[in-house]
């Protein structure tokens, strides 16, 4: 019986021994076309299934004119294709094609019938254009495909929604190795925009008409239903967003339905920071996302590190109109320590802000009280010589223009930010003295390979005053710190008194270049070289910091630790520690 058992499993098992894998080497060819090739081949399958010698000569038939197909779409329609077959090893099969896949067919010819109102759009005439420019190319199928998807996407995109590609055509000619592409589109009607309804609001009818940016009338732009829900997003109102078009062919018009969900309406935040600027810490706000139907909002938020506290509200009102203005009415406590000086004050500020082609733009003014001291050094006292103390009383009108761009908000490859602003007093009207100051900051960011970003970061700014001794240490200028020269302490470096203490200056000059590699998606390291000072007059001598860093992009955000060391300076020596935890722009 057990002999019987034995027999009746070999027999089942002799099958499986009939059947083996199949090895497939492909040469002559290079990607993509050999990866085209492979993907293309039914043999491929086989490499870890069983097959039998009927199926893989039956496979190895058909493999040449499967070879020969899968060239065609990448424009090879005359490949020569040889091939082996045999046996390895443990009874597994190895083919074997050479490939040469001759001369390409390109494209000689195209002709593209489009409206003449539909080709005086810049975007649809760039599409239609870009299909042009495939004459004298390499036929390829899958670039073909884009470029005449790309103008039916224009066509939708800027209002031809009934827009029909008419006439799509790729005529090859195997002797001549040429093609000509024939397209043609009925554009059709330009459609335009009608109502927008928002639906399951929490304010007043009317309100959120401030973020649409068309007008009723306008041509459809599917740009600005992402501008809109994009605007919808950023006001922080809403947790969902749903923008959706809905066409009335018989009207040749586009209503708008938005649909809301709002969004938390008090919002509390806290945490432990640390800043080698501000030191340990503790964080906490409290934000109130719309304080009315009328969409007021409300922000505060308490600071509490070792070297800086801060007590700060906000209040917003926004103004009707397209360019999201509003008015904001805030207050702040400062109490700030740093390695130069101290300072206590308390700021008012009333000012206007809008979107101003693009950028955002401030005016408004401030009024400051305080006290300081400038020039001390650690824990001295305060009657040490050549410590210098004052009291400012200054009320001062502020423009300010700020922009930023970035392909990725969590980890920019490509981008810039801009920040302007200049500050000045009615003469010595309410205040200890008169002063204007012009000031600009400006970040660009670059990667240059895939695991390479360059950094270029510099601040300028020029202060003109009737009595410096009486301006606050905010309103002076000072470098050194995470953000300007690493190396040094943060306001460590500027214009010294005669008991050689730094007291800050009216003028300031500071650049850095930085070049970051990642070894892995989160981990990398950093060189940097800034230079830079605050300076009176003309008399600028830049201190140079210099140092490595890590990076690491955490769950929370970018961490950057950086080491950096004076170059070639007697007032200044040893390591500095610097860490920024923050966005890139």
């Amino acid at each position: 019986m057990r002999r019987l058992r034995r027999l009746i499993a070999l027999l089942l098992l002799l099958p499986l021994a009939a059947q083996a894998g199949v090895r497939l080497v492909v040469k002559g060819l290079d990607d993509p076309l050999k990866s085209a090739v492979q993907a293309g081949l039914t043999l491929s399958q086989y490499a870890k299934r069983p097959v039998s010698e009927a199926q893989i000569r039956r496979l190895y038939a058909d493999a040449p004119d499967e070879a020969r197909e899968a060239l065609e779409p990448y424009g090879y329609y005359d490949a020569a294709v040889q091939g082996t077959l045999a046996r390895t090893g443990a009874g597994d099969w190895q083919v074997t094609l050479t490939v040469s896949p001759g001369e390409p067919v390109r494209i000689t010819e195209v002709h593209v019938k489009l409206d003449e109102a539909a080709l005086g759009i810049p975007a649809i005439r760039g599409a239609e254009r870009a299909v042009q420019r495939l004459k004298g190319k390499v036929l390829d199928h899958g670039a073909y495909a884009k470029a005449r998807d790309d103008v039916s996407g224009a066509l939708t995109a800027n209002g031809f929604l009934g827009a029909k590609l008419v006439t799509h055509q790729v005529r090859v000619t195997r002797a001549d190795h040429a093609a000509v592409v024939e397209l043609a589109w009925q554009a059709g009607p330009r459609y335009r925009f009608d109502r927008v309804e928002f639906k399951d609001s929490q304010f007043e009818p009317g309100f959120l008409q401030r973020y649409v940016p068309f007008e009723r009338g306008d041509y459809f732009d599917q740009a600005d239903l992402l501008r809109l829900q994009q605007a919808l997003t950023g006001a922080d109102y809403f947790s969902v967003v749903n923008v959706r078009p809905d066409v009335d062919d018989a009207r040749r018009t586009v209503d708008v339905e938005v649909e809301l969900q709002p969004a938390k309406r008090s919002v509390y935040t806290g945490g432990p920071f640390f800043g080698t600027d501000t030191g340990f810490g503790i964080r906490l706000g409290l934000e109130r996302r719309w304080v009315n139907r009328r969409g007021h909002k409300w922000t505060n938020e308490l600071v509490l590190a070792q070297r800086l506290k801060t007590l700060s509200t906000l209040y917003m009102i926004p103004l009707p109109g397209s360019a999201q203005r509003s008015l904001n009415f805030g207050a702040n406590f400062r109490d700030a320590n740093t390695v130069t000086s101290q300072s206590r004050t308390l700021e008012l500020v009333g000012n206007e802000t809008e979107l101003w082609h693009g950028w955002t733009r401030t005016v408004g003014a401030h009024a400051l009280i305080g006290t300081f001291t400038v020039g001390k050094r650690g824990n001295e006292p305060d009657n040490a010589p050549g410590i210098e103390h004052g009291r400012s009383k200054l009320v001062f009108a502020e423009a300010s223009l700020s922009k930023k761009h970035g392909d990725n908000p969590t980890f920019v490859r490509h981008g810039w930010s801009l920040d302007v602003y200049a500050r000045s007093t009615a003469g010595a009207l309410l205040s200890s003295t008169r002063f204007s100051q012009l000031a600009a900051d400006a970040k660009w960011i670059d990667a240059f390979t895939r695991r390479d970003r360059l950094i270029l970061r510099a601040s300028a700014g020029i202060t003109s005053t009737g009595d410096f001794s009486a301006l606050p240490p905010q309103l002076r200028f000072f470098a050194g710190g995470d953000r300007s020269v690493r190396g040094y302490g943060y306001q460590a470096i500027g214009p010294r008194n005669a008991f050689d203490r730094v007291i800050g200056g009216r003028n300031l000059l500071v650049a850095s270049t930085e070049v970051e590699h990642y070894f892995t998606r989160h981990w990398g390291m950093a060189a940097f070289v800034d230079a830079g000072n605050a300076f009176n007059g003309t008399d600028y001598r830049p201190r140079i910091g210099a140092g490595l860093g890590v990076r690491w992009l955490s769950p929370v955000g970018m961490i950057r630790v950086d080491v950096g060391t004076p170059i070639r300076d007697d007032h200044a020596h040893g390591i500095q520690l610097h860490v920024v935890i923050g966005p890139d722009l």
